[in-house]
C-alpha cells in the first residue's frame, strides 16, 4: 500500500524539526507545563537565526511588539483574544502559539451559531450513561476540560459565532480556573499551563457581541493586514509557495508580477482609492484580505497546471479575482465594473488582465 499524504499536517508536526531544536536550545526561563520559553515561542513565530546557525522560518510576518504581547499575555492568567478581519492569520497564529506552547493545536472547539454548552464544557457517553448512571467514566469531555486537565493551551475559533449564552458559560473557566460539574458533585480545576486563545471578527454576518464580563477576562490584540504593498506581496509570495509544495502545484511558476497586480487590486480596493490617491473608489462588500489573495493565486496555479500551460496568466487570474471581489450580485458587480472601466483598463501594461476580468464579469 503507498503511503498516505495529510494534507494539511498539523502544526506541530510540519514543524516538529524547529520545535525540536528550539527546545533544545532554549536556556530561558519557562512557565511551568510550557515547551519553549516565550522568547523561543516567538522566534518560533517570527522566525530568525539561532547563534548556532539554524534558521528559524517565520510563520507570521507582522508587528513583533503584538506577538510579544500575545505571547506574555499566556504566560499570565489572561485568557488571549485575537480579532481582525477574516484572513489577517487569527487562526494561523492562534495554531502556532499552542503547538510552540503547549505541543499541540489540536484541543480544539470550532465556534458555530448553533453550538451549545457541551461543546466548551462537557457532555456525557449516553449509553454509559444509562447503563451506569452519572460517573465520571461516563463524562465526555471537552477539548477546554482537557486542556484544564493537561496544563495545555485550548483553542477557540470564532467566538462571536458562538450564541451570547453559550460564550458566557467559559466565565466561571476564565476567571476561576475551575469547570464546575454539578451532575457528579465534583469541579475540575486547571493545572499550570491552561490557558485560551480565543479568535474573532466582526466583519461576518450572524456575528454575537461579546458581554463586558466576558471580554475583561481576555486580553485582546488586534491583527491589522498587512501595513505596506511590498509586505504583502512578500506573504502571499512565501504562503503560495508552502501552500503549492503540499497540492503538488508548481509554485516556483507563480510569477511575482501577477502576485504584485493582484495584490495592488486587492489594496486599492481595501482603501478605497487608487495607488497615486488620485481616484476614489467604491468599496466591495468583500474583505479582499491576504488570505484570499492567497486563495486566487492557488486556484490560478490549479488552472494553469491542469488546463494551461503551467504558467499563471491573466486569464487563470481572473476567474479567482472576479470571485473574491463580487460577493453581492449587484453591489459588489458595480463596484468591480467601475474598477475594470475607471483604473485597470487605463492601466500600462494590464491590458491582457482587463480583457480576461472582462470576459468574466
Amino acid at each position: 500500500m503507498p503511503k498516505k499524504t495529510i494534507l494539511r499536517p498539523h502544526a506541530e508536526e510540519a514543524y516538529a524539526k524547529e520545535l525540536k531544536h528550539l527546545k533544545k536550545v532554549d536556556s530561558k526561563l519557562r512557565p511551568e507545563n510550557w515547551q519553549l520559553s516565550p522568547w523561543a515561542v516567538v522566534t518560533y513565530l517570527l522566525g530568525g537565526t539561532l547563534e548556532d546557525g539554524t534558521v528559524i522560518e517565520p510563520k507570521y510576518f507582522g508587528n513583533r511588539r503584538l506577538i510579544e504581547v500575545a505571547v506574555a499575555t499566556l504566560a499570565t492568567d489572561r485568557a488571549l483574544l485575537l480579532v481582525g478581519i477574516p484572513g489577517t492569520a487569527k487562526t494561523w497564529v492562534s495554531e502556532h502559539l499552542s503547538a510552540a506552547i503547549s505541543g499541540t493545536s489540536t484541543l480544539l472547539v470550532q465556534g458555530t451559531a448553533g453550538m451549545n454548552e457541551d461543546a466548551l464544557r462537557y457532555g456525557w457517553n449516553y449509553a454509559r450513561l444509562l447503563s451506569e448512571g452519572p460517573t465520571e467514566k461516563a463524562l465526555t469531555p471537552s477539548p477546554i476540560m482537557n486542556a484544564m486537565q493537561q496544563g495545555k493551551i485550548s483553542r477557540i475559533e470564532e467566538l462571536t459565532r458562538i450564541p451570547s449564552d453559550v460564550q458566557d458559560s467559559l466565565i466561571t473557566v476564565l476567571s476561576e480556573k475551575l469547570l464546575p460539574v454539578p451532575e457528579l458533585g465534583i469541579e475540575i480545576q486547571a493545572q499550570k499551563g491552561f490557558n485560551v486563545i480565543a479568535t474573532a471578527n466582526d466583519r461576518d454576518k450572524g456575528v454575537n457581541e461579546l458581554s463586558s464580563a466576558l471580554r475583561r477576562r481576555f486580553n485582546t490584540v488586534v491583527l491589522p493586514l498587512p501595513a505596506t504593498f511590498e509586505e504583502e506581496v512578500n506573504i502571499v509570495k512565501v504562503r503560495v509557495e508552502k501552500i503549492g509544495k503540499t497540492l503538488d502545484l508548481p509554485s516556483d511558476k507563480a510569477p511575482i508580477e501577477e502576485i504584485q497586480r493582484l495584490v495592488k487590486i486587492f489594496r486599492e480596493l481595501r482603501s478605497g482609492k487608487t495607488e497615486d490617491g488620485r481616484t476614489k473608489l467604491k468599496v466591495p462588500s468583500s474583505t479582499l484580505s491576504t488570505a484570499e489573495a492567497i486563495s486566487v493565486i492557488n486556484s490560478g496555479q490549479a488552472l494553469a497546471t491542469h488546463f494551461g500551460n503551467g504558467t499563471l496568466s491573466a486569464n487563470d487570474l481572473a476567474a479567482g479575482i472576479t470571485g473574491a471581489v463580487v460577493k453581492d450580485a449587484v453591489q459588489d458587480k458595480t463596484v468591480w465594473n467601475e474598477y475594470l472601466e475607471t483604473v485597470i483598463k487605463g492601466r500600462k501594461g494590464w491590458k491582457d488582465l482587463y480583457e480576461a476580468c472582462k470576459e468574466m464579469s
